[in-house]
């Protein structure tokens, strides 16, 4: 899950003007143009299919059922700035909560909770009872639309890795903000990080990610869920979920602890996309957040020319 690329999708686009109290209803954002709402990881494909990454991994993320599973999120409303829990089960065809999950790295779920404005990003870890009901305290601190993902693989034979999303509202006075510019350079908490590379959609490429810190490269990053750095991006106006993780994993003989953080990504479609990394370093997990914009689709020859020639590893989330 955690160990190569993962491209799935965002929710549906605001469609609306708020007023001062917000609030939207839990459901599925609509898929706009040749999008399709089904979800694949990006390398799986890869290596099942015999492609070579050329091909851009379908959306995904935007359904809240897929495979006879389906996301009830029990707390579809939440109040800004206090801290409640964020309650959720996974139920299966039968329509009961799922209690077996296949842990991977490091979690039997992974939880990201994003704002429609992509403002605001969480990526975090909930605690499963033995009835199946996640939980976890959440505090989110502006009012508005938000997405729900939860990323997991069902303990079952054949079972594939799934992410499944669902609307959260956040209530309280609505200030819209708008998507940061693109940059290539951003900071957070005392770290400094740099974009290397670009989303290109048809083709996978590298990104990297470069850490320092007082001008320094950081050369000691401490591993995270069986990884030096996890990269998330959404893509904006539709919240299209693309999960990319780094080629390599601490222990591997050849990857190190920084300053650098790889990966390889293939945009679902062009656009802007919002990056999130999340790297942790004495003890602390930080995020850094990127604008990005993917170009035109490549196909052809230009794809074959661009694709990467080495493999990332295992790949999933």
């Amino acid at each position: 899950m955690h160990a190569g690329l993962r491209i799935t999708a965002f929710a549906a686009a605001l469609a609306a003007t708020f007023g001062t109290a917000y609030g939207v209803g839990q459901g599925v954002g609509p898929v706009t143009g040749d999008e399709t709402p089904a979800r694949h990881d990006a390398h799986k494909g890869d290596s099942e299919s015999g492609h070579s990454g050329h091909e851009s991994p379908p959306a995904g993320g935007l359904q809240i059922s897929e495979n006879g599973y389906t996301l009830d999120l029990r707390t579809p409303r939440l109040a800004a700035g206090r801290t409640a829990d964020l309650r959720f089960t996974i139920r299966g065809e039968d329509g009961r909560a799922v209690t077996a999950f296949r842990r991977e790295h490091d979690k039997e779920l992974h939880l990201i909770v994003a704002s429609r404005d992509l403002n605001t990003y969480r990526h975090l870890h909930p605690t499963r009872a033995a009835d199946g009901t996640w939980s976890i305290p959440v505090s989110l601190p502006r009012a508005g639309g938000y997405r729900v993902f939860a990323d997991f693989t069902p303990e079952k034979k054949g079972a594939e890795n799934l992410t499944l999303g669902a609307d959260l509202a956040v209530s309280g006075t609505y200030a819209p903000q708008n998507l940061p510019a693109p940059d290539t350079t951003t900071a957070t908490e005392g770290y400094d990080v740099k974009l290397g590379g670009a989303l290109r959609p048809g083709a996978a490429r590298e990104l990297k990610l470069t850490v320092s810190r007082n001008g320094r490269p950081v050369t000691d990053l401490q591993p995270y869920l069986g990884a030096y750095g996890h990269l998330v991006a959404l893509r904006s106006g539709d919240l299209a979920y693309l999960h990319v993780h780094p080629g390599g994993e601490p222990g591997d003989g050849s990857t190190q602890p920084g300053p650098d953080i790889s990966f390889t990504a293939a945009a679902p479609s062009s656009g802007t996309y919002r990056l999130f990394l999340d790297f942790k370093h004495e003890g602390k997990v930080h995020t850094a957040a990127f604008t990005v914009r993917a170009g035109a689709a490549v196909t052809g020859e230009e794809a074959s020319e661009e694709a990467p020639h080495e493999s990332s590893g295992e790949h999933g989330h």
